[in-house]
């Protein structure tokens, strides 16, 4: 008479949790991030050239969930200078890279922006303004225009990434595995205007 029980009991637990999850499953909304140069140009103050650009910036729902547990995102701006060449392969001339770090505190609810490179820092009250203020960048100072050549033509291109090597090595191994830690955008370039 047991074993005629069990099997039913133990069906009847797995349509349970399968209730369960699948319920669940409806609820956890899962979204891919992404990363996008919407629109970039330079132009020269006082002999350097500055860049305006625009980016969107959507994280994905992994990367959310480590944002608000506490882990601290890095999100990379990559810039390089590239000359052209008629009869080779262009050469990269320059490259710049700044970094911002972005995490939550769940105490006073407020998102954390620091710029690595000039240690300057904003608090937002929501992840939405924080990342606004992460994709919009206004006069950064690329290069010198006395470091290049006066009678070459250059491009710049740009681009955004979520750097993991900022986290710690066991969730790195974790996130190496998980598409959707691989936020990247593809490359914006434009022509460097003298």
């Amino acid at each position: 008479m047991e074993r005629l029980n069990r099997p039913k009991f133990v069906l009847v637990a797995i349509l349970v949790a399968f209730a369960a999850s699948a319920g669940f499953a409806q609820d956890i909304v899962e979204r891919e991030g992404y990363f996008e140069v919407r629109s970039a140009s330079t132009q020269q103050i006082g002999g350097v050239h500055t860049l305006d650009a625009r980016l969107q910036l959507v994280l994905s729902s992994e990367a959310l969930a480590a944002l608000n547990s506490g882990v601290t995102l890095t999100i990379e701006m990559q810039m390089q200078v590239i000359r052209t060449r008629r009869f080779f392969f262009d050469d990269v001339e320059a490259e710049l890279a700044v970094r911002y770090e972005l995490q939550h505190r769940p105490l006073s609810q407020r998102y954390i922006v620091r710029n690595l490179n000039s240690g300057d820092q904003d608090s937002f009250a929501t992840l939405y303004s924080a990342l606004n203020s992460l994709g919009r960048i206004q006069g950064l100072p690329v290069i010198d225009d006395a470091l290049l050549a006066p009678d070459r033509a250059y491009r710049l291109r740009l681009r955004a990434m979520l750097n993991t090597q900022q986290i710690p090595a066991p969730l790195r191994l974790l996130f190496f595995w998980r598409g959707q830690w691989q936020l990247q955008s593809e490359w914006f370039e434009w022509s460097l205007e003298r």
